[in-house]
Order: structure tokens, then sequence, then C-alpha cells
């Protein structure tokens, strides 16, 4: 009678196939690369919320009311981090916003762990008005800020 199984070196080129194609999968599926892209699009989605949010609170109010230390009711001229504290040098409190523009708190970088500020920057251009909201710690993406 003959038998009628696998040998051990059949079972192992077969093992060794599968290990392979499992291996070029994950490479070509590079998940940290899709990863460090999920995130920068999750700092994309925040940075259009900041300005959106700034906006609207100028919109109502006629200007930006925000109780912020530099001066008060102004954006920073020069780049700030923005913070939920009221952390000096470099640094702009904009927890105001929170309740009316965003619900809970304000957005933090995914990667952000300074408890000082959101891993986001700010700046502000009195003469052309215009606000310029950054993600220093942009992965993938070249763009890091976004202006308007």
């Amino acid at each position: 009678m003959k038998n009628k199984g696998f040998t051990l070196i059949e079972v192992l080129l077969v093992i060794g196939i599968i290990v392979l194609l499992a291996g070029a999968i994950i490479v070509a599926i590079n998940p940290g690369r899709q990863l460090a892209r999920t995130r920068d699009t999750q700092r994309i989605n925040d940075i259009a919320q900041y300005i959106s949010a700034i906006r609207q609170n100028e919109t109502e109010n006629g200007r930006f009311t925000c109780n912020t230390t530099n001066p008060a009711n102004t954006l920073p001229s020069t780049i700030a981090t923005i913070s939920t504290n009221t952390a000096t040098g470099g640094y702009t409190n904009l927890s105001c916003l929170i309740g009316n523009y965003f619900a809970g708190s304000l957005p933090e970088d995914p990667l952000d762990n300074d408890a000082s500020g959101t891993g986001y920057t700010i700046q502000y251009d009195p003469i052309t008005r215009r606000i310029t909201v950054c993600a220093p710690l942009m992965e993938v993406n070249t763009n890091q800020c976004r202006t308007q």
C-alpha cells in the first residue's frame, strides 16, 4: 500500500513560498507609511478646523476676540505654538475657541508630546489679514502650512 501524504521537503517548500509572498505583500503595503499618511491627513483637517474656527469668531464678532496674550484679542504676528494654557514665550492661548467652535478641546497633533502646546503653529499678517497655520510634525506630506 502506497502512502498518500506530503513529504517533509514538500511541506517546507510550501511554507517557504508562503513566507516569501507574505513578506513581499507587507513590503508593498508598507504599513508604517500608510499610518504616517493617515496622521498627515488628520493634521491637514486640524489646520482647516483652526482656520475655520478663527474666521467664524471674526465673522460673529466683527473682529477676532479671544483673550490671548499677544496682546489681548489679537493673533500673533510672529510664529507661535497654539496652546490651551497661558504659557509664555512662543505660545498663544486659543482656549476661548473651545465650546463655540471646537467641541471638547483644541485639535492636537497625533505625535505631539508637548504638554504646553498642540503641536500646531499660527501666524497672522495684520496687513493682508491672512492666517497661516502649520503642522511642523508632518511626516509624508511636504506642504505643512495652510494660509487663508
